[in-house]
């Protein structure tokens, strides 16, 4: 275990400032333009105790685009052990996440042709749920995270996890080790960092031709069309199109190699990078990518402008639905509390008034309060009764909430959903329930 310790240093050594954007974090242009403006907010994934209320810190939250490349990026990224220490987000406990990563897996290894025993470096591996899924596939796994609860959950679940920032000095550590991996993947991670140049040299420091680095963002182009505008908070750095990510590739000597698209978190891509000496070939599906998203207006101001007033009114839409709610004596509880939902709830100010507590599984949330907003979160297990009303705070789960409230809805509950726009939903919303497939033999058994 002394490599571990080894590499696990850098994270304690962090002491990164907060980051107040001066120029493209992208292209080092100055052309960067305000588009929408959150406020000043807390940590979104700082859930504190409510002794802790009084001293709880709290950022500016501008997001800003840049004319030059037309990278979204946040104008001040607070400091990194402040917001990734202590991480309660574990991975293992959404469902959707761990199915979509099992064929993130699988297509890897197929389409690569990786061999039993190869290396596999997840970034930002969290409890080790995405190196599970290669494990399965015979795979060697390696993980970096900074979080020292779920680097202890990566541990307990098998895998060698160390304890750190991804950065060029981080990579170092690794190279030492003489590790070569085939696969460097980082999903929901990549724009989770205040020097994108820094993490890709550290990227190239341990990747040799026939390394391919497996990054997952959420999309741009769905953000901007779909409202997601609670994928902003301060974790995000930034939010990545393919056609800003083939600038930051190409300025250190990489290329895309093909980029897949997925529906998990409301939209994601799926981009697969590696060395421009790299024998492996550049497919269609990138400036296709890049395409659409000029014909989309991803290269225009006006669009940013647009997309900022459509979120004023929405949110605006979704607070006074609550208002009414209240005046009625409707009940109305969080369903779930998701980073994203504290961007929602401190943009739209909304608290216990209007929304009574909010009901998680994760034990790292439970008893707590959200940021900002100040809404107990409880154990959704222990419920003495339902609310009339669920605001689904994690919409881009939203299929799989609809089932797992299967009988909530059909007992006359109703479900508010404030993205991509403003909907109230009932039990009118739920698919039919599918009838296992009877073989012979079972329906013999039922007779």
């Amino acid at each position: 275990m002394n490599a571990r310790q080894s590499i696990d240093s850098p994270a304690a050594a962090d002491s990164t400032p907060t980051v107040t954007r001066q120029c493209c974090m992208n292209c080092g242009g100055s052309d960067l333009k305000l588009f929408l403006d959150l406020g000043t907010q807390p940590n979104g994934n700082n859930f504190i105790t409510p002794d802790q209320i009084e001293n709880e810190p709290t950022y500016s939250m501008r997001m800003l685009t840049c004319e030059s490349c037309w990278q979204v990026q946040i104008d001040e990224f607070p400091p990194q052990s402040v917001l990734f220490d202590d991480h309660p987000y574990v991975s293992g406990l959404n469902v959707p996440v761990v199915e979509h990563f099992s064929k993130m897996a699988k297509k890897a290894v197929t389409d690569f042709d990786l061999s039993a025993g190869d290396v596999v470096l997840d970034i930002g591996c969290n409890d080790g749920s995405l190196l599970s899924c290669f494990r399965e596939e015979g795979m060697t796994t390696i993980g970096v995270d900074p979080g020292g609860r779920v680097t202890e959950l990566a541990r307990k679940n098998g895998h060698l996890a160390c304890r750190a920032f991804w950065n060029s000095e981080t990579a170092k550590a690794i190279k030492t080790l003489g590790i070569e991996p085939k696969i460097i993947s980082a999903t929901a991670v990549f724009y989770h960092v205040p020097d994108l140049h820094d993490f890709v040299e550290g990227l190239l420091s341990v990747m040799t031709d026939e390394t391919v680095f497996v990054v997952q963002g959420v999309n741009l182009l769905d953000l901007i069309q779909q409202r997601q505008f609670d994928h902003f908070y301060h974790e995000h750095s930034c939010v990545h199109s393919i056609s800003g990510l083939q600038k930051l590739f190409a300025a250190h000597g990489m290329k895309i190699l093909d980029v897949s698209n997925y529906p998990i978190h409301g939209g994601s891509f799926v981009a697969y990078v590696a060395r421009e000496t790299s024998p492996h070939q550049v497919s269609d599906s990138v400036q296709q990518s890049i395409n659409t998203e000029r014909a989309a207006g991803l290269e225009k101001l006006s669009t940013f402008e647009e997309f900022s007033e459509a979120v004023a009114k929405n949110t605006s839409d979704l607070r006074s639905l609550l208002e009414d709610l209240k005046e009625q004596d409707a009940t109305v509880y969080g369903l779930g509390a998701p980073l994203k939902g504290s961007t929602l709830l401190n943009y739209a100010d909304i608290g216990p008034d209007l929304v009574s507590c909010l009901t998680e599984v994760n034990s790292f949330k439970i008893g707590r309060v959200s940021p900002g907003t100040h809404i107990p979160v409880v154990d959704e297990r222990t419920l003495a009764k339902q609310p009339d009303y669920y605001l689904v705070l994690a919409w881009n789960f939203l299929d799989f909430f609809l089932e797992k409230k299967r009988s909530f809805l059909e007992a006359g509950g109703k479900f508010i959903v404030p993205v991509p726009s403003l909907q109230v939903l009932d039990a009118s919303a739920l698919k039919p329930q599918t009838t296992p497939i009877q073989t012979a033999d079972t329906k013999r058994r039922a007779a």
